[in-house]
């Protein structure tokens, strides 16, 4: 399983001391050797930059495609959705923090308790092999997903090339925090993304996700002139659900494009929100009606 520790990895620069700094993320982490960025991931090892989660994959499912969520791309058909580990936000109500909050070492004695290791390698080979196997079932390609994916970049990038390849579609469920070079580098090979925009105030990504909004609503301009797009927005009581930030987050949106389906999420407690209550239906519906104003589809996710 260690066979991945050695994998290269892409955009970084070298600085004084055996520092380096990252340039896969607006982040721009300056990393001490053996350490990582904010990722967890992107790991500095003498000097060089090591792509430490390539291949490790710690779920992989086939999913309905609505799932992503994306409705209206290829509707009805199902993807193999394949998630590492690690993210470069550190969002309070993650969903999926057990897999995104740090990093996932071999631990013996879980191995040892459970039979099974925490991750699997699966080389970008095997798993455009898995998804060309499954299309009997209904699969049209790969998805990108459960943890942040593009911190993965090396590995995305390669499985993306070989499945464009082999004519199946790339996917990537993504919360947008690239920079522009790697991405513009990505896109020739991604058919769909969903994007989420946790909300149009720059105040809650800095203080609720530690990132900058702008940077996101970049990557929703730059995708949308290559590929399908559509956005998620997790609605969490009393941090995103007033009406005047609905108003501007979808008349943003739809100066982008009228077109790009909205996805407006009921929020759960979950991971350090716990103490905060689960958002009440009639708030999603109520904000789906102004979102309509601007946009042709609008859709309600978690009821």
């Amino acid at each position: 399983m260690e066979e991945t520790r050695q994998h290269p990895a892409m955009y970084y620069e070298n600085l004084d001391g055996e520092r380096v700094r990252c340039r896969l993320c607006p982040h721009n982490c300056n990393i001490s050797p053996g350490q990582t960025g904010i990722c967890g991931v992107r790991y500095n090892q003498d000097g060089s930059l090591i792509a430490e989660s390539y291949g490790r994959i710690t779920a992989l499912a086939l999913d309905p495609i609505a799932k992503k969520p994306l409705s209206r791309f290829h509707p009805g058909s199902y993807i193999l959705s394949a998630g590492s580990y690690g993210c470069n936000f550190r969002c309070s109500f993650c969903q999926n923090h057990t897999i995104s909050m740090g990093r996932m070492q071999v631990d013996m004695k879980d191995l040892f308790l459970t039979g099974r290791p925490r991750w699997v390698y699966i080389p970008p080979e095997d798993l455009v092999e898995k998804a060309l196997d499954l299309e009997g079932e209904g699969n049209i390609g790969i998805a990108y997903t459960y943890n942040e994916p593009l911190i993965s970049y090396e590995y995305v990038y390669d499985c993306s090339r070989l499945a464009h390849e082999k004519g199946l579609k790339n996917v990537l469920v993504t919360n947008g925090y690239i920079s522009r070079e790697p991405l513009l580098e990505l896109l020739p090979y991604i058919d769909a993304m969903n994007i989420d925009l946790k909300s149009f105030k720059d105040e809650f990504y800095r203080k609720i996700c530690g990132g900058v909004s702008a940077h996101v609503k970049n990557t929703i301009e730059e995708a949308a002139r290559s590929c399908h797009v559509e956005v998620t927005t997790l609605i969490i009581p009393g941090l995103n659900d007033s009406e005047e930030e609905m108003h501007e987050l979808a008349s943003w949106l739809s100066s982008v494009s009228p077109e790009i389906p909205l996805h407006l999420s009921r929020f759960f407690p979950n991971y350090r929100m716990l103490d905060r209550p689960a958002t009440p239906p009639q708030k999603i519906y109520s904000l789906v009606s102004i979102a309509r104003e601007y946009l042709k589809y609008v859709y309600t996710g978690n009821l």
